[in-house]
């Protein structure tokens, strides 16, 4: 029962995160926002909706582990998911021709907001209403470094070298002939469906959990954190094949950006004193992988190199390395423990 419903809203999110990609590409040419911003902010909150109740309701039911596993494994996983988008571009490397200082600085403020994470944990215990002291900053970190984004984007001081691959942000004529009332009753219709479906899945897990040898950081890892990503994984391929590239890249940085606030959520839904104090091992074994992907992807994004291995570039080869390096680990230590 439990994997049966766990299957059917891998499907739901599927179908509905494929709808999205068009809707949000409208609005960031209707509303002027841009594919960088429209994909951080739009793409990257719709969906992970459904990553977010999961985290809350699991951490409200005294499961911190499953709530901060599903958080940050999930952060991993859609960086590991622009490989596949990668893929999809063949002619060359997506982060050469979604060259963007937007996403830059996204992926920047993802290190900063995973970094705040790990210091959590290693702080005092202490919490004001059972609330840790990190959890506001999380959110004020999360906001401020939104403005600076689009501040930067509006007055940079620099900007990548344009060549015959990059594609740019340009809108398209055709999404001014579409209501911009229609496009954002869409928007808020299928956010919620995402939203809905991860609280179904909350209750699968759990049920996954209780009846197999895996832990609740490796169901969280392995199973929740997979299907609740699989919004951006479906979004940034789409995104590749309409040829909106900077919102394939900014949807799943900005998403990762997003997900960090899952901890926010997550600590302040949980009533046992502070979340980054009741997490094991295994945990902070993928949040610190998870800065180590976002700084390949970086690192990437400024070499942007064309053609690498596999017709991918050596970022993609890496990623794909860490991911499932970290997999074996939580594996390993689930048999042994």
């Amino acid at each position: 029962m439990s994997v049966g419903l766990l299957l059917v809203c891998a499907v739901v999110i599927g179908i509905v995160g494929t709808g999205l990609t068009r809707v949000v590409d409208e609005l960031a040419d209707r509303t002027g926002m841009g594919e960088a911003m429209a994909g951080a902010i739009l793409l990257g909150m719709a969906t992970s909706l459904s990553g977010i109740v999961l985290s809350v309701t699991a951490a409200w039911q005294g499961q911190p582990e499953l709530a901060m596993s599903n958080a940050l494994g999930g952060i991993a996983v859609q960086t590991l998911f622009l490989t596949v988008a990668d893929l999809a571009l063949r002619r060359v490397n997506l982060e050469h021709a979604a060259a963007s200082i937007g996403n830059l600085m996204q992926g920047t403020l993802v290190l900063c907001l995973l970094s705040l994470i790990l210091v959590g944990s290693f702080s005092p215990d202490v919490t004001v209403w059972s609330i840790h002291p990190v959890t506001p900053l999380l959110l004020l970190g999360y906001l401020y470094g939104l403005r600076v984004i689009a501040k930067g984007q509006n007055e940079a001081m620099w900007l990548p070298a344009r060549t015959r691959e990059t594609r740019e942000d340009t809108p398209d004529e055709q999404s001014t002939n579409r209501s911009l009332t229609s496009l954002w009753v869409r928007f808020v219709i299928m956010a919620a469906i995402l939203g809905i479906s991860g609280w179904l899945l909350e209750a699968s897990a759990s049920e996954i959990a209780l009846h197999t040898w895996l832990s609740e950081a490796a169901v969280g890892v392995l199973l929740t954190a997979v299907v609740t990503s699989l919004p951006e994984l479906v979004t940034s391929v789409a995104a590749v094949r309409r040829g909106a590239l900077t919102l394939a890249v900014g949807g799943i940085i900005g998403g990762n950006a997003f997900d960090t606030l899952f901890v926010a959520a997550s600590d302040v839904a949980y009533r046992d004193g502070s979340i980054y104090h009741h997490i094991s091992s295994n945990v902070l074994l993928w949040v610190a992988l998870s800065i180590l992907m976002t700084g390949v992807l970086l690192m990437g994004l400024l070499r942007r190199e064309k053609h690498g291995l596999g017709k991918i570039g050596f970022e993609s080869v890496t990623l794909i390395g860490l991911y499932f390096a970290g997999v074996a680990m939580v594996l390993g230590k689930s048999q042994l423990g």
